[in-house]
Parts: structure tokens; C-alpha cells; sequence
């Protein structure tokens, strides 16, 4: 019994090793013995194991797999059930063990005996649940049989299908009411003048127009000009709010180099992640949420002014970075259900600590010295050829914010950034009717600078760890921001002009 413990079990069947065990048996004896006919036994028994294994191999049985995910994506610890539904296409006979591949995330593979006692019309079906917690996409399936021959000698499994992706997007914290919503209305949604004659001021009254309804007829006015005034029209628009998704692989590394997982592409693969960039994406879906919940339609850009999830496998649409109503919502979980660091990965932690500006001007002088410097600083100098990476908070950014300047407020998440950064960032808050900024590290008393450069460029900016409670960050943006909100709201339902 050891020793066929010890054999492969998926070439024969413990009766298939069992011929092959007398096979030898007969040969040794055809040769001790001399006798032929121990030989022609011999033949047969070593034959029919090796013809049985050649046909389940060749003769392979064909499956149609239908799988289901229901909910089709799941949020982080919530659970999802996967329905099956196997049918066989070609004509045989018997029952199949099948098994259900899983990542190794999800515990043991269910199995199941095929066709099932319930089975109706040829098909099979199946149901059972999965939990990741952990955000990602994952591959389910494919499911495998174990086939054997008629005989039973021999045994071969072998995929029945591809599998299908499961999309696990990142669970959304409930954030208390704050002062960011700034010119929402009770309604969430926001009042606007329009005015009805493109070249008039924008003023609260217009010329009386033929058809004009005689309840409009603004009284007063009409009494200062001398001739019929009406109301000017008012009609209510959505408010926008700007989200910045900081995803640079540079902001969020630590000095350690705690950055766990790895970028391969396979079955069960991590994303490229840390702890700092797992709360922005949470702090990204629950702020989204937060404000779709009031009306808003949100605005998901990078640090370099591209959409946020240009480079996210599990985007319905990577280019988008507009997005409005639960469709929208729906979108951005998915978005970032798969997102993760990017961008150069041979710069060290040493650029977001203290002496960040002293830093950046030895490095740009080391290159001009042609490298050196750089190399003395753990730095990969810059091939000629190479192309220069992207600049963070550069003109494409501010071009994206000024597009839509002061249209709702402007939210930052960030990890670790150099003072230059934070002084090119800071001026972007007159693009928001408010701003608001969000700095992810692991040593927040060491980003006083940068988080005060913000706040005097006009952003309500706070520093915070992966340990910090969202709704405790969240909530910190209510300290003194009343006002500011306040005014916000007046300067739009005052059809304040905007300037481009």
C-alpha cells in the first residue's frame, strides 16, 4: 500500500498499476522460466495500461461551462455566489469528478460528481460562495476532470474551460456630513443663473420678451427702467467635485522598501501595493460614494492630469475620467478594484524626508555633472536616449483644473512628496471652491513643511498614517471650514463670473 501511495495518480488507476505490477512479474518469469507464453502475457498485460492511458489522452470528452458570478463584482469581505452550469457535448457514458480551480486565497477547490442527481435535459448545476479580503481581480476556474476508460486502467485530468475574471472591489467607509460639499444645496444640487441674452451682464432681470409669462414681471424694476423687466431664469445644475488620485510608486515606498506583492500577471498575483496607497484607495471609493450620494458628478484624475485609471486592468473604460450617478459609482469601484502603484521605482524613500529641496538641486546637478551625483545617491542615472518621466502637478493637471474652475470642490490624495511638488500643487486650490488634501506617510510629523506649504496655497490639507480612522481625517476637515463653504455656496447662488 506504500508503495502505490507513492505513484502518480493521475496516469493509472490502481488497477492499471496492478497490471503493469504483473506485467513485470510475467516477464521476469518468461525469462527465469524460458516459457513463451509467460512472455505473450507479459506483452498484453504492459499493453493494455499504456493503450487504455493513449486513449483517455486523445479521446478527450467535450464540456460547455457556463459560470455566473452573482453580485458580478463583490466588495472586499462581502460574499459573491458562483453558479455552474456543465452540460457535455460529445457522447459518452459514466460519471466525473470535477473540481472547481480557485486561487489559493480562497481555500480549498469545491468538487463535484458529474452529472448531478439533479440534472435536468444534459446539464448540470452547481452553486457555491467565495469571499476575498483583499481587492484585485482573480481568476475562477477552470474547472478540471479526472476521466478515466472504460476499463478503468487509466486516468488523465484535463480543463474543461478558461475561467472567468472576479472583479473585488474596495469597500466603501460611510463618512459623517462635513463642510466639503460647500454649494450643495439641501437637495444636492446646486442653483445657477443663466442669462437668457449672452452679451447682458449677469444680472437678475432682463427686457420683457413676447410670450413671457406676466407672473415673472418683475415689479420694481420695471418701475426703475420704464419698460416691462422679468426675473431672470434659474435653472439647476449638478455639482462636480475633482478627485486627484495620487498612484506614483515614489509617493507611496517606504524607506524600508515595504512594498509587498509583485507586478506578474498570473492566476493569483498581488497587486503592487503598500499599506499608504490601500487607505487612499479606500479613502478614493468612500469619498466617491460619499458624494454621489449627494448628486455630485465626480472627476477622477492622476497626479499627472491623465484619468485616474488609465493604467487599471479592472476599468470598464480606462480613458474616462468623468463619472455621474450609480453607473459612474459602479465604475470607479471597479477602477479600483485593480489599480496600483506605478511610474519609476528606483527613486528612494530619501526624497520625501526633510531635506527634500537641498536634495532635488544636488541631484539635477549631479546629472549635469553626468551622473555622478546621482550614483552617490542610490540613484539610476537618466540613459541619453531615455525618455524623461512625467512631472507631477505640471501644466496638464492645472489645464484639466482650470477647465472646470470652481465648479464644486477639489479633493487631493497623496502619499510622500518633495516640497517642490507641494509648492507646485498649492497653487492648483483656486481651481476648487474649496480644496481639500489628503497626505498619506508614515511619519506625518516629518511633512509639517509640505503639508503647510498647502494650506498657504489655500488647501485645507492634513497629514495622516495607514492607522488613521477615515472618518476621523474626514471629519478634521470641518475645523474652521464652515465659513469657507458658506461663502463658496453664496458666491454660486450669486452667479459669480468664472474666469478661464
Amino acid at each position: 500500500m506504500a508503495l502505490l501511495e507513492r505513484l502518480p495518480k493521475h496516469l493509472f488507476t490502481a488497477r492499471g498499476w496492478g497490471l503493469l505490477a504483473a506485467g513485470a512479474v510475467s516477464l521476469l518469469c518468461a525469462w527465469i522460466m524460458g516459457r513463451r507464453d509467460l512472455l505473450t502475457l507479459a506483452i498484453l498485460l504492459f499493453v493494455l495500461p499504456l493503450v487504455s492511458l493513449a486513449g483517455v489522452r486523445l479521446l478527450k470528452p467535450r464540456f460547455q461551462v457556463y459560470r455566473e458570478f452573482n453580485p458580478s463584482s463583490v466588495e472586499t469581505s462581502s460574499t459573491t455566489t458562483v453558479r455552474l452550469a456543465v452540460a457535455r457535448t460529445t457522447p459518452a457514458s459514466g460519471h466525473v469528478i470535477m473540481e472547481e480551480q480557485l486561487p489559493p486565497r480562497f481555500g480549498s477547490p469545491p468538487a463535484f460528481r458529474f452529472p448531478a442527481r439533479s440534472a435536468s435535459g444534459g446539464t448540470s448545476r452547481y452553486e457555491y460562495h467565495l469571499r476575498s479580503g483583499k481587492r484585485g481581480q482573480f481568476r475562477i476556474g477552470p474547472v478540471t476532470a479526472e476521466f478515466s476508460d472504460p476499463f478503468g486502467l487509466s486516468l488523465h485530468r484535463h480543463a474543461i474551460d478558461d475561467g472567468d475574471l472576479l472583479t473585488v472591489t474596495p469597500a466603501a467607509v460611510e463618512l459623517p456630513v462635513t463642510g466639503l460639499a460647500g454649494a450643495r444645496g439641501n437637495d444636492g444640487v446646486t442653483a445657477t443663473r443663466i442669462r437668457a441674452n449672452p452679451s447682458d451682464d449677469d444680472v437678475m432681470t432682463r427686457d420683457y420678451r413676447h410670450g413671457d409669462p406676466m407672473r415673472r414681471v418683475h415689479w420694481p424694476a420695471t418701475a426703475r427702467h420704464g419698460t416691462l423687466m422679468v426675473r431672470q431664469e434659474e435653472s439647476v445644475t449638478t455639482p462636480e467635485a475633482t478627485i486627484i488620485l495620487d498612484q506614483r510608486f515614489s509617493a507611496f515606498a517606504t524607506g524600508t522598501g515595504t512594498v509587498f506583492g509583485n507586478t506578474a500577471r498570473d492566476e493569483d498575483s498581488e497587486l503592487l501595493t503598500s499599506p499608504n496607497f490601500e487607505w487612499v484607495v479606500t479613502a478614493a471609493i468612500s469619498v466617491s460614494a460619499h458624494l454621489a450620494e449627494r448628486n455630485y458628478s465626480l472627476r477622477l484624475l492622476d497626479a499627472h492630469g491623465h484619468p485616474a485609471f488609465r493604467s487599471s486592468p479592472s476599468a470598464p473604460d480606462p480613458e474616462t475620467e468623468e463619472f455621474s450617478g450609480i453607473g459612474g459609482l459602479h465604475s470607479i469601484a471597479e477602477g479600483l478594484a485593480a489599480i496600483q502603484l506605478s511610474g519609476p521605482r528606483h527613486v528612494r524613500a530619501e526624497h520625501h524626508h526633510a531635506d527634500r529641496a537641498e536634495h532635488v538641486d544636488r541631484t539635477e546637478s549631479g546629472h549635469r555633472r553626468g551622473g555622478g551625483a546621482a550614483a552617490a545617491h542610490g540613484l539610476a542615472a537618466p540613459d541619453a536616449g531615455a525618455e524623461a518621466p512625467e512631472s507631477a502637478f505640471d501644466d496638464r493637471l492645472m489645464d484639466k483644473l482650470a477647465a472646470h474652475r470652481l465648479r464644486g470642490p477639489l479633493l487631493a490624495l497623496l502619499g510622500n512628496m518633495p516640497l517642490a511638488e507641494a509648492k507646485s500643487l498649492a497653487v492648483a486650490a483656486g481651481y476648487g471652491a474649496n480644496a481639500f488634501a489628503i497626505m498619506v506617510t508614515d511619519a506625518p510629523g516629518g511633512s509639517e513643511d509640505v503639508v503647510e506649504a498647502l494650506r498657504l496655497g489655500g488647501w485645507r490639507a492634513v497629514a495622516v498614517t495607514s492607522r488613521t480612522e477615515l472618518t476621523a481625517a474626514w471629519s478634521s476637515f470641518d475645523e474652521g471650514g464652515i465659513l469657507a463653504a458658506a461663502a463658496a455656496a453664496m458666491d454660486v447662488r450669486r452667479g459669480a463670473a468664472v474666469p478661464r
